[in-house]
């Protein structure tokens, strides 16, 4: 053997330890093992080593390499690879032993359990869809890290960016662990200041009040709207550029809203950019249409939109969907309605055209509806106001839509559209998230005319998913105690009727006003139906048990003339006509109500007895721009006409239980019962058969941060009572009574509470007053 041979041998023996040596290293490491690099030869077994709960045949059918094929060096690397990639070993590692390959395997551990510990702010219930780390699954350091992160991106949503969390392993015999997240919550990153930059035309304040997102406030502690979100920009984005269309800036555009983390992480400041432009007023507004025989002088007297007024977006959008309501609505089914801009910047002036033209037919095919795990199909598609095969409608589409979350079952609805079988059908798409119907509610409070009550409430408003409104209510109050019994199917026999039942026992302690008590027990079944989307008529019939008792000794004989029980046998109905916009608080639209009882098939009295209602609320919305700043005018009129000779023995007609009575929360100023017929010598109010009041209330925001919920009025109520009972001894007169003042409404934490502060103007020396009305109630 020459020399250069001796050497590359020995070179050969002294580097063999140490590339093995670096091999194992990098298998510790996590990484594969190179295999030995020499191909060929057949492999007669591989044996799996290490192994304790996997099988040795799981291990092998991840590999590349199985007995019988030639040794190749390139797939023993990616059989390496493959069991890796599997997740369930912490290391792995080949050798070859003459024909044999011989695999080293660590298991990773099994996950015992998973555990949080230190979160107060968000449960275990909401941090556990966020792991994917699973009691029974294998545990590895790349999953845990990566659920570490999940969880603090869960906590920064929450506005903690201070969070720290750190995983903890806790091995257990039989190759498991527990893992435990360590949590420390840290602060909320309130957000300290918001600025505005590029505004002009309006104030950082003013821009302040329109965007959600609120600088942080000793008094939001019950509010989240001071807590950083970034989900949150983009929508104050959207509202600023929303307020800057409706008052006039057509060309406005807002810029990325920048944020900015305090040093000490516990605060943000948050920046807005605002490009105003020119703010425009409509010089001409015009009507276009191509269809012959629609008339646009009458569709253009309809629009919200006024010629020398500021350019509002909002009415804009409101006006398109107005012409294509409109125009359906006069018999043509298939339009497209179009505004067209033409901006004149050098004047600030606006052309608003609005063109009309016919779009192409479609026809509804079919109504699909998915997401309802548990309200039937029917009951959502009875709320549809329009069927398959009718013509595809924009409009009704929006209507369904708005009616269907007007159910109170689900707390999202999207409706689309997509192509049908034919160019001119569509398929109707219905997703629906739904919520919890059912209530429980125990609450309390006070009021003027009660006194201190505490209720009870049990209450399901989608009976097995089938729409039915069945609940349970009492109150325990100083003056009045309640309990009801309530059934009502809004869709009888999937028809535009809805049916209900009531049971009730309803007592009143009226010695304060009148001297006596009142109780009445009954039933009541009800119908009602809708005659278009704004008429509806409602039909009853009631029979109560009324029993006048308690009467004090020194009540008026008018009263104790009535003493004991009498038996009403009464069929109502009520005709309404209401274009408002929300039932609850109306800010534009009017309600117009008809109702009247007929008493005396059966029973113990006899009378007709109207009322009539009416309400129209005046938004000021473009003069103050604020949408809270609402004008109310209401007046009502009641009228009871006895007949028949129930009660000859007293003299009277009428019962005490069937007359109105006036003051208190129908007419501000005035104690409850405090205006009308009254006895003139023991002062007990008598109730009158004629009764009208009318109001006149303007609902302004306080100059106070707007979460707050704080609302001021100012009003001037008026009314009057007369016909009461006769006799000489008798205070009775119809002269108006009038009074104004001022008003508090909090939308507080713990319920609605109103205040009132009213002052009778024009009154009767016997009538009684009230200067401070209070009223609060919630449920939890």
């Amino acid at each position: 053997m020459n020399t250069t041979l001796r050497g590359l041998l020995l070179a050969t023996v002294c580097l063999a330890p140490l590339a093995a040596t670096e091999g194992a290293a990098q298998s510790r490491r996590g990484a594969p093992s190179p295999a030995a690099p020499v191909n060929g030869g057949p492999v007669t077994a591989v044996e799996v080593r290490g192994n304790q709960r996997i099988d040795a045949d799981t291990v092998r059918s991840y590999m590349l390499l199985q007995p019988g094929d030639a040794y190749d060096a390139d797939r023993a690397d990616r059989s390496l690879r493959s069991l890796f990639a599997t997740g369930l070993f912490g290391d792995v590692r080949m050798t070859r032993e003459g024909s044999r390959v011989i695999v080293t395997v660590q298991e990773n551990p099994v996950v015992n359990r998973v555990a949080f510990e230190g979160n107060r702010k968000i449960s275990d219930d909401a941090l556990r869809p966020e792991v994917q780390m699973r009691s029974r699954g294998v545990f590895t350091t790349q999953l845990a890290q990566a659920d570490r992160q999940r969880i603090l991106d869960l906590y920064a949503r929450r506005g903690r960016f201070a969070a720290r969390v750190e995983p903890k392993v806790i091995r257990l015999d039989q190759n498991r662990v527990d893992v435990v997240y360590e949590i420390t919550e840290g602060d909320a990153a309130l957000v300290s200041r918001i600025n505005f930059v590029g505004n002009r035309s309006y104030g950082d304040g003013r821009l302040r009040d329109v965007v959600s997102t609120r600088e942080q406030a000793f008094y939001r502690i019950f509010s989240t709207s001071d807590t950083f979100d970034p989900d949150r920009l983009n929508f104050d984005k959207e509202l600023l550029r929303r307020f800057y269309l409706r008052n006039g800036f057509a060309d406005v555009a807002v810029g990325n809203a920048s944020a900015e983390l305090a040093p000490d992480r516990s605060s943000f400041f948050l920046t807005y950019q605002v490009d105003e432009g020119t703010r425009y007023r409509i010089r001409r507004m015009t009507v276009n249409t191509s269809f012959p025989n629609l008339d646009t002088a009458s569709l253009r007297q309809r629009l919200d939109i006024a010629e020398g007024n500021w350019y509002d977006g909002d009415a804009v959008e409101r006006a398109t969907q107005q012409l294509s309501d409109l125009a359906n609505l006069r018999g043509y089914p298939f339009v497209d309605v179009q505004p067209q801009v033409e901006r004149d910047r050098e004047t600030g002036n606006i052309d608003l055209t609005f063109n009309i033209t016919e779009a192409p037919r479609i026809y509804v095919e079919r109504i699909d509806i998915s997401g309802n795990s548990r309200t039937q199909d029917r009951v959502i598609r009875r709320e549809f106001r329009l069927a398959e095969g009718d013509a595809f409608n924009a409009a009704q589409i929006r209507r369904s839509r708005e009616r269907i979350r007007n159910l109170g079952y689900f707390s999202d609805v999207q409706i689309t559209s997509n192509p049908g079988s034919a160019n001119d059908r569509a398929v109707v798409n219905t997703q629906v998230t739904e919520r919890a119907t059912g209530e429980v509610s125990v609450g309390g409070g006070y009021s003027t005319d009660a006194g201190f009550l505490a209720d009870f409430g049990l209450r399901e408003r989608n009976l097995v998913g089938t729409g039915v409104d069945a609940r349970l209510n009492g109150t325990i109050a100083q003056r009045r105690s309640q309990v009801d019994i309530s059934v009502t199917d809004p869709a009888f026999l999937d028809r535009n009727l809805a049916v209900g039942a009531d049971v009730f026992l309803v007592q009143r302690n009226l010695q304060n006003y009148s001297g006596y008590y009142e109780r009445r027990v009954g039933f009541a079944l009800r119908a009602g139906y809708e005659i278009n989307e704004r008429l509806r008529q409602n039909w009853s019939y009631t029979l109560v048990d009324r029993n006048v008792y308690n009467i004090l000794s020194t009540a008026s004989r008018y009263i104790t003339e009535q003493r004991g029980r009498t038996l009403l046998s009464q069929v109502s109905q009520t005709l309404s006509y209401d274009t408002r916009d929300s039932p609850i608080e109306a800010r534009r639209g009017y309600v117009l109500r008809w109702g009247l009882d007929v008493a005396g098939l059966g029973g113990d009295v006899a009378y007709l007895r109207n009322r009539v209602d009416a309400a129209l609320m005046l938004p000021f919305e473009r003069v103050f721009g604020d949408p809270d700043y609402v004008l109310s005018l209401s007046a009502n009129f009641g009228h009871l006409h006895p007949f028949g000779s129930r009660f000859a023995a007293s003299g009277e007609r009428d019962r005490i239980v069937d007359r109105f009575f006036l003051g208190g929360e129908n007419l501000r100023g005035f104690a409850v019962a405090g205006i009308g017929p009254r006895d003139t010598t023991t002062r007990d109010s008598l109730g009158g058969r004629m009764m009208w009041t009318s109001s006149a209330e303007m609902r302004f925001p306080l100059p106070l941060p707007s979460e707050l919920g704080l609302l001021g009025r100012a009003f001037v109520d008026a009314g009057a009572l007369s016909q009461g009972p006769r006799g000489v001894d008798i205070f009775n007169s119809a002269t108006p009574r009038v009074a104004a003042g001022v008003g508090i409404s909090w939308r507080s934490p713990f319920g609605l509470i109103n205040i009132d502060i009213a002052k009778a103007i024009s009154k009767q020396r016997y009538d009684e007053t009230q200067v401070f009305r209070f009223g609060f109630g919630t449920r939890f």
